[in-house]
Order: structure tokens, then C-alpha cells, then sequence
């Protein structure tokens, strides 16, 4: 789908985001093998999300009828068939899931392989799960995620006793699971998904399991763990963990953290007043906050109350008057991974040049998103480079052009957030991508005050 965004316009209201995937991920995996009940509300509907609920029901038969019938549903519009356009924020989403569970143990042999479609978390975090397990499992996805580096989560693995096997380094993972010990690991990047993968498996291992990253990355499992009684530490960098068997829990997935900077972009690009509710504020997931009060971005937030674990709450958007450039250093990298793509488009419309170093990591995400952003902002009139692994953006505003998103999500909403802010209109090929994370980021924007329509021919 080809979209045309007339810049302009102003932003105004109170809004909410889809429930955070990253948080979904994690909860399923352990609702599926807690030992009891749980239910879970505002479980987005994004594909990622559903290919680890698709997964889990052919593992935990228990949990097999709610996560199949769930994952199933409204399958159309989840796979992007014009459901930017009428998919409604929160739609199939706000039905509590209720899982049924029996624990690690009642996890079986899956009789097929385990499709996880473009979710590299998927992948990574079920790995970690049936890695405890005394069966074959095969985790394999699409093109996209068939090119994407797993050695770094199947190594860790191996050396807790399971027999781990990639295709060059990439899925498809063959996994001969069971019989794990407790290691002390020292991931060489930082990596939430890969740090969560080896607790996951620590949960089922004799011993004690640690992990070490070189950085801080997003937090969701141990605070997750911890909130149902698991026994965590954590110290800097470091993790460990203990085997734990969680019973069922009851939670409400708070608002995706980075669906909702987006939103801080198009209200701070338009110089609108916005409030997002709701929302996610794990201080490892907001630091693109602190980016943005560099850039000139000024917002507030208030917790109101905890979920499993995470703080939720309202975060507050004033208006702007204009973006300043910055600098993103490699070691704060990790903690806006996720945000980089708009980070850059903002950073295209500031007074000034601004860099983002040691960036390689976005050249192993659902595309090469150092190219891509770069290449993407070029087509649309800007000035920006990938210089070996660093982003440089030259500022001084878009003129507009037309873009290609290439099946990144994030790419798609970033740049439809920046057309906001062109001298000219902009068009973006293969919008419906936004879907994985944000079913219903078009229609959000349009009801919120933008001009964005499908583009003809």
C-alpha cells in the first residue's frame, strides 16, 4: 500500500497505543507454562505477537485452544490486507486471553516446525524456552528472519547442555532440549532478546544462571520473574536467575513505550499538545526520551500504577518550535535501538548535523535499517549517510519524495511521521508494514488531525 502525507496540519488530543509486543512476548511464554490460569488484556494483535502465540500452542496443549483460536483470528487483517486502514487501535485485542497451563513439564514435542513468520524475538525467546525440554523442536520463519544472526543466542545454549544446530548461523535452529546447568554468560553485544533466551532456559536448569551484557538492555523478563516470585537478581549489567516454576498470573499489557515515539515525533514535528495513556515507562525503554529532550522534544510522565512488574502510565507531549541536532553515543545505542529510525527522521529536520554511533546492530534487524533509514531519508529530500557503522543526518528538513518503507515497520512509520513536517508531500511504498507493531497507526494519525491518504497509480 502506497500512502501520500500532505504536510501540516495540527495535532490534538488524548490517545492510546497498542499493547507493548515486547512485553506480550514474554508474558504468553510464561502464561503458557505457568501452572494454572492467567489472564492477559490488551494483548496487541501484531503479527510478531501472534507468531509466538501461534508456537506456543503446538507446545503446551493445555494452553492450545485460547492461543490457537487467538492467533487465528481475524488473520486477514493481521497480515496488513488494508487493515492500516481499518483495523482500530486495541481492536481484537482488549478480549482477556485466558491460558491454561501445566507447568514446563507438560510442554510436548511439537509435530511440526515451529513457524515464527518475522519475529526475531519469537525465535530467540522460544529457543530459550524449549532448550529446557527433552525433545526436537525446529524454529524457522520467513526470508527475512532466515538471514538473521542466531548463533549469538544458540551458543549460550549449547553450553547450558542443549544440542543447538544453525544453518550457517541462521535459522532454521534445530534444538535437542533437556538436561540443563546454570552457566555465567558474557554476551559480546548488548541484547535483550538473547539475554532473555538464556534466563528463560534458566528457569529449567540446575544451578544458577547469569547473565552479563556490556550494557543495560530492556528488562521485561527479570521484572517479570520477580513480580511472580521468582527468584532474581540483579546488578548492573548482571542478571541471575534460579530454577522457578511461576504459577498462573493476571495482567494488563501496558502501551508499546516505542509505538508511543511515533507520536512524541509527529506532535513534536507538527508543534501539537498530545497525551498518550496508558503507556509502558520501563526506564529501559524510554530513554528515547532523553534523545528527544535533547533534540528540543519536551514531555512529562506520570506513573500511575504497576502491571506484572511495569510502571504504566500518561506520557505528556508539548508543543515544539523547532528540533536542534544531538549526538546518540555507541553506549546509549542499546537502550533506543528500537527508536533509531524515527530518532534519524526527527534528527532530519533539525538546525544542525546529528550522529548515531555504533549503530551496527540496525543491519540485522527486520531489514538493514542503517541503509534503509539513510537511503530513505535521502529519497525524500533529506541528506543522510551510513559511514561504516555510524548515521550521520545533515538537517535542514525533508523537500519531499517518495520512499520505500521495505517491509520495515518501523521504517514505514518513520517516515510517514516526518512527511509530516515536509516542504512538499511525500509518498511511502508499503505502508500496511506498520501492522506488525501498530495496527491502526494510519487511521491514529488521520483521527488525531494528519493528512495521509492512499496515493493512486
Amino acid at each position: 500500500m502506497r500512502v501520500r502525507i500532505t504536510p501540516g496540519g495540527h495535532l490534538e488530543g488524548r490517545v492510546r497505543v497498542p499493547g507493548d509486543k515486547s512485553i506480550a512476548h514474554r508474558w504468553l511464554i510464561l502464561a503458557a507454562t505457568a501452572r494454572g490460569t492467567s489472564v492477559l488484556v490488551e494483548v496487541p494483535a501484531s503479527l510478531d505477537v501472534r507468531s509466538t502465540a501461534a508456537a506456543l500452542g503446538v507446545v503446551s496443549p493445555k494452553a492450545r485452544p485460547a492461543l490457537h483460536a487467538w492467533s487465528s483470528n481475524d488473520a486477514a487483517a493481521a497480515k496488513g490486507h488494508g487493515s492500516t486502514w481499518n483495523v482500530r487501535v486495541g481492536e481484537a485485542a482488549s478480549t482477556p486471553l485466558e491460558v491454561e497451563g501445566e507447568g514446563r513439564s507438560g510442554l510436548v514435542e511439537p509435530s511440526h516446525d515451529l513457524d515464527c513468520g518475522n519475529s526475531g524475538t519469537s525465535t530467540r525467546l522460544l529457543a530459550g524456552l524449549v532448550a529446557a525440554s527433552p525433545f526436537r523442536t525446529v524454529l524457522t520463519g520467513d526470508d527475512s528472519l532466515r538471514s538473521r544472526p542466531m548463533e549469538r543466542v544458540a551458543a549460550p545454549l549449547r553450553a547450558m547442555g542443549a544440542a543447538v544446530e544453525t544453518t550457517d548461523g541462521h535459522a532454521p535452529l534445530v534444538i535437542d532440549g533437556g538436561g540443563l546447568h546454570g552457566i555465567d554468560h558474557r554476551t559480546p553485544v548488548p541484547t535483550a532478546q538473547v539475554k532473555s533466551a538464556v534466563l528463560l532456559a534458566g528457569l529449567d536448569a540446575d544451578g544458577i544462571t547469569t547473565v552479563t551484557e556490556p550494557a543495560a538492555t530492556r528488562d521485561h523478563t527479570e521484572r517479570a520473574i520477580r513480580a511472580l516470585g521468582g527468584p532474581v537478581e540483579v546488578e548492573g549489567s548482571t542478571v541471575r536467575v534460579e530454577r522457578f516454576q511461576q504459577e498462573g498470573f493476571a495482567g494488563t499489557v501496558p502501551g508499546d513505550p516505542s509505538s508511543a515515539a511515533f507520536l512524541v515525533a509527529a506532535a513534536a514535528l507538527t508543534g501539537s499538545e498530545l497525551t498518550i495513556d496508558g503507556v509502558g515507562l520501563n526506564p529501559s525503554r524510554i530513554h528515547y526520551l532523553e534523545v528527544m529532550e535533547r533534540f528540543g522534544i519536551h514531555t512529562e510522565v506520570r506513573v500511575d500504577h504497576d502491571e506484572v512488574g511495569e510502571p504504566v502510565g500518561e506520557l505528556w507531549v508539548a508543543p515544539c518550535d523547532g528540533i536542534r541536532s544531538t549526538r546518540i553515543e555507541e553506549w546509549e545505542l542499546p537502550l533506543v535501538i528500537d527508536e533509531v529510525p524515527v530518532l534519524a527522521l526527527l534528527a532530519s529536520h533539525a538546525h544542525g548535523e546529528s550522529w548515531f554511533l555504533g549503530a551496527s546492530e540496525l543491519r540485522v534487524k527486520e531489514s538493514d535499517r542503517l541503509a534503509g533509514v539513510a537511503d530513505g531519508i535521502v529519497a525524500l529530500g533529506g541528506h543522510a549517510a551510513a559511514e561504516g557503522d555510524d548515521l550521520v543526518v545533515a538537517g535542514g528538513g525533508l523537500d519531499g519524495g517518495r520512499g520505500d518503507a521495505l517491509g520495515d515497520h518501523r521504517m514505514a512509520m518513520a517516515f510517514a511521521v516526518a512527511g509530516l513536517a515536509a516542504r512538499r508531500p511525500i509518498e511511502i511504498d508499503g505502508m500496511e508494514a506498520a501492522d506488525v507493531s501498530f495496527p491502526g497507526f494510519v487511521p491514529t494519525l488521520v483521527g488525531l488531525g494528519a493528512s495521509i491518504e492512499v496515493a493512486s497509480g
